[in-house]
Order: C-alpha cells, then structure tokens, then sequence
C-alpha cells in the first residue's frame, strides 16, 4: 500500500484514489498504472440572440462566492481489477450535483456511501433528516475492470463556491 500527498492531488491505496481539487489545473504522476489529471471551470449565464442563454465555461483562476463550479477528473492507464476514486470536497465548496449517475456521495465524512436522496444527517436538533447537496463531505466513483482497462475515461461534478 503506498500514499502519496501532492500539491492538487492525493492517492491512496492500491486500488483508490482521493482528488483534491486546489488548483485549476493538476496532474498527478502514475499511481498503479492510472494516472489523473484534473480541471476546474467556473459556469457562467449570459443573454444570447434570439432570447436564448449561452452557457460559458472559464477555466478558473480566481473564484468567489457563489461562483458554480465544474470539476472535471480525468484519468489514463489501463488497470486490472479496477479501482475507486474519492474526492472530499473543500470546506469552501458545496456540492451541486453529480453528472454521472454511478456516483456515490457520503454525508459523514466517508463512513457510508450511496445517492443522495438515500441517506439521511442528523440536524441540530438531534433528530434525523434527509441529507441535502450542502451536506456532501465526499464523493466516490468506482470504475469496474472492462472500464479500466479500457485506459481512459472522465469524472466531473459540479459545486458552488461557499
């Protein structure tokens, strides 16, 4: 088992890995024959012709408050038996909504896993509630063995900025 803690990323593990988004753009170097590389944009609306809405995408370099965010995950390397990806989001973003439905997300710090509208927080009165997208502390992506050996592939989420 090794462990290897970089400036955007870190691995963990033989067959996962944890992202940790802190830059625009990072890449990791090979870890167990997968390597990652990952892209953070800011999601902007303006007006366009005919009363439609263009969507723009910047990579970010500065973000603020309230900015939507998309993280973008790309992998490469062709693995046997597959792997996990997890990714704790940053206290400074809240997540928004996951554009893979084979995601999993976790309120309770990576304890328990599954959909969102399955799991449930306790609320500061002590009583159980249905978790919300703000209560997200991490997110997980397992790739199956036909998928990694395929070589390659993308995993992308979006957030608000806090």
């Amino acid at each position: 088992m090794y462990r290897a803690v970089l400036p955007a990323l870190v691995v963990a593990g033989a067959t996962s890995a944890a992202l940790v988004p802190v830059a625009a753009h990072a890449t990791a170097p090979n870890f167990g024959g997968v390597q990652f590389a990952s892209d953070v944009f800011i999601e902007r609306f303006q007006p366009a012709p005919g009363g439609r809405t263009a969507r723009i995408l910047e990579r970010a370099d500065q973000l603020r408050p309230g900015d939507r965010v998309i993280f973008v995950v790309n992998w490469s390397g062709r693995k046997d038996g597959g792997f996990t990806v997890t990714n704790p989001l940053p206290r400074t973003i809240a997540f928004a909504g996951a554009t893979d439905e084979t995601q999993e997300v976790s309120v309770d710090g990576g304890r328990t896993w599954g959909a969102l509208e399955a799991l449930t927080v306790r609320g500061r009165d002590g009583r159980s509630r249905p978790a919300h997208a703000e209560d997200v502390t991490h997110l997980r992506w397992r790739i199956p063995s036909e998928l990694a050996l395929a070589g390659n592939g993308q995993m992308t989420w979006r957030g608000v900025v806090r």
